[in-house]
C-alpha cells in the first residue's frame, strides 16, 4: 500500500500541474503559423470579398 502523502505535499504538486497546464496553454495559444505558410495576411486586416451571401429562405 503506497505511504500517504502530506496535505502540502498533495496542494504543493497540484499548484506545479496547474502552472504547468497553463504554461502549455500560454504556448500553444501563441504559437503562429511559420513564415514558410503562404502569403501573409492583408496589413489593413479586411476579409477578401467572396460575393454577394446565399440568400435565406424561411
Amino acid at each position: 500500500m503506497p505511504v500517504r502523502s502530506r496535505t502540502a505535499e498533495r496542494y504543493a504538486r497540484a499548484l506545479a500541474a496547474a502552472l504547468t497546464a497553463v504554461a502549455c496553454l500560454l504556448l500553444a495559444g501563441n504559437a503562429g503559423p511559420t513564415a514558410a505558410s503562404g502569403s501573409p495576411a492583408p496589413a489593413d486586416g479586411s476579409a477578401p470579398h467572396l460575393g454577394e451571401p446565399a440568400p435565406v429562405h424561411r
